[in-house]
């Protein structure tokens, strides 16, 4: 079933359409998320949540502002964030016992040889260091521009500048 045809069937809320939009991209989107959220458990949480967020938000996608791909990974992206920056989540990771601090660390070791998961991590390595250093704060790790800004002591708009100019130069090398 072609993108097209399964955007139909969303659009007209087929339950089989659901199905598939689920193997289509779940894997892809799982990726994404669980570089965000270390936890695998949180991770197929919200993945869930990401889904019926694409479900009953399927009215809101405009062909015209962009491909389909590029906005359920936003929703995902976002999702993991706010799932980041929640206190439940918050609190959770406080209680965690030391034991599982040796496994977050192996995992993270694991998570950096899996950040290809997308296959982009190729193109944004022949970015210049500064973009890879920007790419890696605001869409790997989930930083806002103010808090990036602050991590690199650079202003507000010089990083706006600069994620502008590293996206249409990653975007020149993907060829989109």
């Amino acid at each position: 079933m072609s993108q097209e045809e399964l955007l139909v069937l969303i659009y007209k809320k087929d339950e089989k359409a659901f199905t598939h939009l689920y193997d289509m991209y779940s894997k892809s989107l799982f990726s994404v998320i669980h570089v965000l959220i270390k936890n695998r458990e949180e991770a197929e949480d919200v993945l869930q949540d990401v889904f019926v967020k694409i479900w009953k938000n399927i009215d809101t996608y405009n062909e015209g502002k962009g491909r389909f791909y590029t906005w359920i990974l936003n929703i995902a992206r976002n999702t993991s964030i706010d799932k980041l920056r929640s206190k439940d989540y918050n609190n959770s990771q406080k209680n965690l016992s030391s034991d599982n601090f040796v496994n977050l660390l192996d995992e993270s070791n694991k998570l950096s040889h899996k950040l290809d998961a997308i296959g982009i991590q190729e193109f944004v390595k022949k970015l210049k260091p500064k973009c890879i250093e920007i790419i890696n704060l605001l869409f790997f790790k989930g930083y806002t521009q103010q808090e990036a800004s602050e991590e690199l002591a650079l202003p507000l708009g010089t990083i706006k500048t600069q994620n502008r100019n590293c996206i249409n130069d990653l975007r020149n090398y993907l060829k989109i």
